[in-house]
């Protein structure tokens, strides 16, 4: 039974009562979220659905199909906020939710809807959250993978999981890419874009100047994408490519959107520039080391799925983000020439799924 089957009994279509999601920030996680709008939207196709978001994030919200609107509230990660959490929870009560999804299992993600005084409020068990939430769902630990954790709160009580959850979806305008283009002196042509950047050192291969290097001897144009924390390593990445090589790393997540979807590929670590590049369209080619694909790829599927499989480490996969042992073998021994190799049959269209 697919999901569109199983949630269609439960569709209550005289419900027009707009949901919010409260979700995980991680770029690549709001990514993500657009899998429980679509469950969303297939369970009760009348009931708007908004995001709460971060000023980082909220670029995204523009592309996301079925997404209503996003609120824009920064809360601080390390102290309560206490003024901020009341004033979410004002905005939050003017806008009449019924239902309110808290994805994160932190008592401080349930805050303010419990103090906006939403009918429904959805979650896991979890960090004292007793008074905050409703509507309790159990055997979080027992779900595989975190999109299953966070689409089933979608899903009625209860409900088994689907064979497949639907993607993540980011559309930009046709337009919208043409405007970028010219506005950056960027060609019309085929490029590859590289995201050298991600939480935690572990997961960066340290390879992408040899790769830009190779690329552009191909006749290749290369753009090295990412936030102002990867500065650094794009001008190492243009020092090795050259004039070939656009630094186009800065602080509006909506340059990274746009980039990644004018993008004839992608190559990246295993971040929130995937997710985005998966989501679009683009071909994208995800390195793995420390963590696992099965655990953390986009449900969009990756044109080429890279590990190394030269030698079998004990501690692979380890989802530490600082490598411990082995001295990063786990993404020192995947060749720039192997990627660069992998690129170009991408390019010439090869068979989606290739896997290194």
């Amino acid at each position: 039974m697919n999901i569109d089957s199983q949630l269609s009994g439960d569709a209550d279509r005289s419900d027009t009562r707009p949901i919010l999601i409260v979700p995980y920030m991680w770029i690549g996680d709001f990514v993500r979220n657009h899998t429980v709008v679509r469950v969303l939207k297939q369970r009760w196709p009348n009931r708007p659905v908004d995001l709460l978001t971060t000023s980082l994030c909220a670029p995204l919200v523009d592309y996301m199909p079925g997404v209503r609107d996003g609120l824009v509230w920064d809360l601080p990660r390390s102290r309560l906020a206490v003024g901020r959490q009341f004033g979410l929870a004002r905005l939050l009560r003017e806008r009449n939710y019924g239902t309110a999804l808290v994805l994160p299992r932190t008592w401080k993600a349930a805050i303010a809807p419990a103090l906006a005084g939403i009918p429904e409020r959805v979650g896991f068990v979890g960090e004292f959250r007793f008074g905050l939430l409703n509507r309790w769902r159990w055997g979080e630990r027992k779900l595989p993978r975190f999109i299953d954790k966070n689409a089933a709160l979608a899903q009625p009580d209860g409900a088994p999981l689907p064979p497949e959850w639907p993607v993540p979806q980011l559309r930009v305008p046709a337009e919208d890419i043409a405007r970028w283009r010219q506005a950056n002196g960027l060609s019309a042509g085929a490029a590859v874009a590289l995201a050298p950047g991600s939480v935690g050192v572990s997961k960066r291969w340290t390879y992408y100047p040899e790769a830009a290097r190779l690329l552009v001897e191909r006749g290749l144009e290369v753009w090295v994408v990412g936030g102002p924390g990867e500065k650094g390593l794009a001008q190492e990445i243009v020092a090795a490519g050259g004039a070939g090589v656009r630094d186009l790393t800065g602080t509006d997540l909506r340059n990274g959107v746009l980039a990644m979807a004018a993008a004839g590929v992608a190559i990246s670590n295993d971040s929130g520039l995937m997710h985005i590049a998966a989501a679009l369209g683009t071909p994208t080619m995800g390195i793995f080391g420390p963590t696992s694909p099965y655990l953390w790829a986009p449900l969009n599927g990756l044109a080429a799925t890279i590990v190394q499989d030269k030698s079998l480490l004990s501690c692979q996969p380890c989802q530490s983000t600082i490598c411990k042992m082995n001295d990063h073998r786990c993404m020192r021994d995947i060749a720039a020439s192997e990627v660069v190799a992998i690129t170009q049959r991408v390019l010439g269209n090869a068979p989606s799924g290739a896997t290194t």
